[in-house]
């Protein structure tokens, strides 16, 4: 039983890091972009509407759970999928400490002007960029934790 449960922790893992990678390049490219021009209170509340449902729960729930899983295997995929979960944890840090708070702050934000608003939703796609490239690294490296694991016919030694 442990074997299938791990195996199915990994599993939706990669796959919920595949879908959180490419919705943020998808809202980095298009939805995002909309935003310079606009006053936030004009904005989509993609937080609530989307990423509560994908990441923001979901995925650190998953990092959490990997986590625990990555530590007990003992296989060739362990360092691999090590590595997923700390860069992840990395960035479930860098998503709550700044980019919900920022986001959300300005979506709010009454009294700045828009250049002031523009330059910090600048900055916020900037840095963006950055939780883009941890993101794609920690599903590399579940993909490849995904991959010996496989190949060994299991995700966790007894």
């Amino acid at each position: 039983m442990k074997k299938s449960v791990h195996e199915v922790l990994l599993w939706l893992f990669v796959i919920n890091l595949g879908i959180a990678f490419g919705a943020g390049i998808y809202e980095a490219r298009i939805v995002i972009p909309g935003f310079a021009d606009a006053p936030p209170h004009t904005w989509p509340n993609t937080g609530l509407l989307f990423w509560v449902y994908v990441t923001t729960g979901p995925l650190t729930l998953l990092t959490l759970a990997n986590t625990y899983v990555a530590l007990k295997s003992r296989g060739p995929q362990r360092k691999w999928h090590l590595a997923a979960v700390g860069i992840l944890i990395v960035e479930r840090l860098a998503t709550f400490s700044y980019f919900i708070p920022t986001m959300a702050g300005l979506m709010g934000a009454e009294g700045l002007s828009q250049g002031e608003i523009a330059a910090a939703l600048s900055e916020w796609q900037l840095y963006n960029h950055g939780r883009h490239l941890l993101t794609l690294s920690g599903w590399l490296a579940a993909l490849k934790a995904l991959t010996l694991a496989s190949r060994q016919g299991e995700t966790k030694d007894s």
